[in-house]
């Protein structure tokens, strides 16, 4: 009996040092959506609420975009949406994927701000590896 609880004990105390580094970076945050099945990058890094006051975006139809009819409209918000509710992985022609939503989104904004990753790996990183300040860009 004894053996059995010193061995639970050896194998909490493993996954809590395992999990250790997940509690010190608890604002950082990925953009996932479950739409991917296969990843050739990891997520990227982006920590919302970081981002939008270092770049001073106070309205989210900024990012969270609404399109009617091939025009975007103005001051509408699809912030309670995923996007790929709109934005499909495999698209119907002449509609964004998914991957090139996302893409096309942060680098236009970025190139037009000339702050903020362009690259693969700015905004995914290889795993393991968390940038110093992901507010910071390149």
């Amino acid at each position: 009996m004894l053996k059995r609880i010193f061995t639970l004990a050896v194998v909490a105390a493993c996954v809590f040092l395992y999990m250790l580094p997940a509690f010190s970076q608890e604002d950082i945050t990925t953009l996932f959506d479950p739409a991917f099945k296969v990843h050739q990058r990891p997520a990227a890094v982006f920590n919302h609420d970081v981002h939008n006051e270092k770049a001073g975006i106070d309205d989210c139809a900024v990012c969270h975009h609404v399109w009617e009819d091939g025009k975007l409209v103005p001051d509408e918000s699809s912030e309670d949406q995923k996007c790929s509710d709109c934005h499909k992985v495999k698209p119907e022609s002449g509609k964004t994927s998914l991957r090139n939503a996302f893409h096309k989104r942060c680098t236009d904004c970025h190139l037009k701000m000339k702050k903020g990753p362009v690259t693969c790996a700015g905004c995914h990183p290889k795993e393991g590896h968390i940038p110093a300040a992901p507010a910071e860009h390149e």
